[in-house]
């Protein structure tokens, strides 16, 4: 591969090296975000901010963790696995927001992925279609473990990811509308707790790198309890995501330790 760095030893998106990251990261999607998660680490500092992809690097319990923003979707979510890894990390959990599909999925719940829908196209350029896209166990009994600990309505399952937000919230306006439309009806059928956009991207090249990937979410609201006119709040404080991505972190450095 050409190295389009030209010698400097950073990664050519994320603009981080080896020195730069711990082995434990978390992945926002929004850059915004990564500061209000450094906030839970000891001594964090800002070592990049390239593009979308904005890290923080800290300390965790004596352990040095990091935080990389991804961006929205599959391509840059894949991007950031695929150099984070190449430096040295091997753990991951990301943290962000869905939409809730299940009528019982209210906003301000969370939702931990036990396997991801494939209906994007990142993950193709992976595996075929027929590998399935699920999580690593140990990451997401972390991420079940520290809900239950935070105390927070929590659900496990699979959730769909897509690459277009408006072809799930305004699907009859696309051209392709009839396939959308069958498709999310399928979903709903199947007992998807929620829609996403990363998820599908990160378990497929997670598994292809050999590395520890897991995924928890806001519901930030629900489309579904609209439709039937059921109370639908909304809920845009991602601080309870966070706080079980950070304990589910606390929770495997102690089991790596063991």
């Amino acid at each position: 591969m050409i190295d389009y760095t030209e010698g400097s030893g950073k990664q050519y998106h994320t603009g981080l090296g080896p020195e730069d990251i711990g082995e434990y990261v978390i992945l926002p999607g929004d850059p915004k975000r990564c500061a209000l998660i450094a906030e839970r680490f000891d001594r964090p500092e800002l070592v990049a901010d390239s593009r979308e992809y904005t890290t923080y690097t800290g300390m965790l319990d004596g352990v040095k963790v990091s935080v990389t923003s991804t961006g929205i979707g599959g391509p840059s979510a894949a991007i950031a696995i695929e150099e984070l890894s190449k430096i040295g990390a091997h753990t991951f959990v990301r943290v962000g927001t869905c939409g809730g599909i299940q009528k019982e999925v209210c906003g301000g719940d969370i939702v931990i992925a036990t396997g991801a829908v494939r209906m994007e196209g990142t993950s193709r350029e992976y595996a075929p279609i027929e590998y399935p896209a699920v999580p690593d166990l140990a990451v997401t009994n972390a991420l079940v473990a520290a809900a239950k600990k935070a105390g927070k309505p929590y659900h496990t399952g699979v959730v769909q990811c897509k690459d277009s937000f408006f072809g799930q919230h305004e699907p009859e306006v696309m051209p392709v509308s009839y396939e959308l439309e069958q498709k999310w009806q399928a979903w709903i059928r199947m007992g998807c707790l929620a829609s996403e956009m990363e998820s599908a991207a990160l378990f497929i090249a997670g598994s292809f790198l050999r590395v520890r990937v897991g995924s928890c979410f806001l519901v930030v609201a629900n489309q579904e309890r609209e439709k039937a006119g059921l109370l639908n709040v909304q809920q845009h404080d991602v601080s309870a995501p966070v706080e079980i991505a950070v304990e589910a972190l606390r929770r495997l450095i102690r089991e790596d330790r063991a």
